[in-house]
């Protein structure tokens, strides 16, 4: 569980650095501070990645749950439907080149 908090805490952390870390590099210190959270998140001593997942991530990912479980089946539908409309226009594509290759 530990872990499992931490990979949340560090995608969510990689994520927000990436955009921001255009405006705010110019920051002295700005990558040792980077490297100071990190140690922070993942030491054992500090529990960084536990504190933050349990004061702000569970309860924000508790409150969209239904929002969440909803999106994942919509994505799951979409992509069934898009996986069987590739196979029809593959199968199409393929009849078609052994029509015509039949006819020539």
């Amino acid at each position: 569980v530990r872990w499992m908090m931490y990979w949340i805490v560090f995608a969510l952390y990689t994520v927000t650095e990436t955009i921001s870390d255009l405006t705010v590099s110019w920051f002295p210190l700005y990558y040792e501070l980077k490297i100071a959270f990190v140690i922070w998140l993942l030491s054992p001593y500090t529990r960084g990645a536990s504190l933050i997942y349990r004061k702000f991530l569970h309860p924000l990912l508790s409150s969209k749950e239904r929002e969440i479980d909803e999106y994942i089946v919509q994505a799951k539908e979409r992509g069934y439907e898009t996986m069987v409309n590739f196979g029809r226009q593959g199968l199409n594509l393929a009849a078609t080149a052994a029509v015509t290759a039949a006819v020539k």
